[in-house]
């Protein structure tokens, strides 16, 4: 017969069973793990959702062409915010890209952007 030796660390009841066991029931697990990583979830959720809302508009701006150029003030009115990307390339004429997954933007000159798209692979 085996006596309570520890609580769960969610709701306080005891716990039985395995020497390791740390909560009741998966409920209880579930929710500690929910309210430990809730600030650091939030942050991802927001950056994701801007990252999406981002590619969104570059492949709306596209339409379906290989490359075009818009306005960067265009782009800003339509919500796109510069300060998210997923990643940079360096092309050999030293021009970075940015880019929202497989598609990106060049910042070019009198306000101007250039979208590309990757091709597959």
């Amino acid at each position: 017969m085996s006596s309570v030796e520890k609580v769960c660390l969610e709701c306080g009841k005891g716990i039985y069973g395995r020497s390791d066991k740390r909560f009741c029931d998966d409920a209880c697990r579930n929710a500690y793990n929910n309210k430990l990583n809730s600030d650091q979830t939030n942050m991802v959720r927001n950056v994701n959702n801007i990252l999406r809302k981002n590619r969104r508009i570059l492949l709306e701006a596209l339409s379906g062409e290989g490359m075009v150029k818009i306005q960067r003030e265009k782009l800003k009115r339509l919500g796109f915010d510069f300060k998210f990307h997923t990643h940079t390339f360096s092309n050999n004429k030293g021009q970075t890209y940015n880019f929202i997954y497989e598609t990106g933007y060049l910042l070019l000159e009198n306000d101007w952007v250039l979208i590309v798209q990757k091709k597959p692979l």
